[in-house]
């Protein structure tokens, strides 16, 4: 438990965390939507620091990223609760406790877990990040010093100071959720009352002009976001850029939501549509579709990566001074880090 870097006074002993966008006002005794920061005196306290509610090892093209450490695996591990409570979570269980439990773990710990394991990083995912916030800043210098990347599962609704914070401190590989646009907002069936879009792809801009990697993820939710399409792709391609790769995902009921899962006629003619739009990297998720979780070079067509059961399982790209490129026309395919050979064993 720890004193939240990032907190101001606002009078009457209330205090408002300035984490996520939702920045709430806090009054003595209480915790914010997330429950992981109360105010304790007077002062918003992290609660939830260190408190982790699952750790395990997990290739990166779960997240999903496809473009970021190909092939590697990262120590993956979450805290509770979220500022976001979306009816369909399938971490529910975690997400939607607001009482932090278990005893912390201090980042030393879980560096040296990831370092025994093998992984080539650490990956916040399962539930939402910000709920760790102070945990990820006090995690990330240790971390870097064992030479391990640092990658993050997140809806994005930070606040810019806590955004920079944390690219600054070298989080640099984001799977970024975008789940609501204004159609969304504006229906009776609008589960994510005062969740403003814009704000995902304004911090999803500025993690790439601060040199950081983003992959976007629209779940298609049945009977919630399925007429966002459009504005997703003209976001996409108005503010992130063609090659962003952007990653169009099957939803399954759970939790809240028993809509039966997405069509998989809707998914393909999104993905198709974005990438007639002029979207360099659409990936279907969630479908096992070896077609569309290739990488193919969009200049040229040729296969460049093909993926199955979260893994590698073909590389053919040429690499100069840490830059890739297609080996049949030379064109620059957008990868950061390295790309790990020989993990090749079944992800269970």
């Amino acid at each position: 438990m720890k004193e939240a870097r990032l907190q101001e006074e606002v009078g009457e002993g209330r205090v408002r965390c300035l984490v996520c966008e939702r920045k709430c006002t806090i009054a003595p005794g209480r915790r914010g939507f997330c429950g992981a920061y109360e105010n304790r005196g007077g002062r918003l306290v992290h609660t939830g620091w260190g408190l982790l509610s699952a750790v395990e090892s997990r290739p990166i093209e779960i997240k999903p990223l496809f473009h970021y450490w190909p092939n590697s695996t990262a120590l993956t591990f979450s805290g509770w609760g979220c500022n976001f409570l979306c009816p369909w979570c399938q971490n529910h269980h975690l997400s939607w406790t607001r009482q932090p439990k278990g005893s912390p773990v201090d980042p030393e710990v879980l560096v040296r877990a990831a370092v025994r394991a093998g992984d080539e990083g650490l990956c916040a995912s399962f539930n939402e990040p910000a709920t760790l916030y102070d945990y990820l800043i006090d995690l990330a210098l240790p971390a870097r010093g064992e030479g391990l990347y640092l990658s993050i599962v997140t809806n994005a609704y930070y606040t810019t100071k806590a955004l920079d914070a944390l690219v600054e401190a070298g989080y640099d590989g984001w799977s970024i959720d975008i789940k609501n646009c204004p159609k969304a907002r504006e229906s009776r069936r609008n589960v994510l009352p005062g969740v403003d879009p814009i704000v995902v792809y304004r911090n999803a801009r500025r993690i790439l002009d601060s040199g950081g990697h983003v992959e976007m993820v629209y779940l298609v939710v049945t009977g919630y976001n399925e007429e966002c399409a459009d504005w997703i792709i003209e976001r996409h391609l108005d503010i992130l850029g063609p090659d962003v790769p952007l990653h169009v995902n099957r939803y399954y009921p759970a939790n809240k939501w028993r809509e039966p899962p997405t069509r998989l006629k809707t998914l393909y003619a999104i993905a198709l549509k974005a990438r007639r739009e002029g979207l360099n990297y659409v990936y279907v998720g969630n479908v096992w579709d070896p077609e569309w979780e290739a990488t193919k070079c969009p200049k040229c067509g040729k296969i460049l990566i093909t993926r199955s059961n979260y893994r590698v399982t073909h590389w053919n790209l040429d690499q100069s001074n840490g830059k890739y490129r297609c080996p049949r026309c030379g064109h620059p395919i957008p990868i950061k880090g390295k790309y790990i050979p020989g993990k090749q064993a079944l992800f269970q």
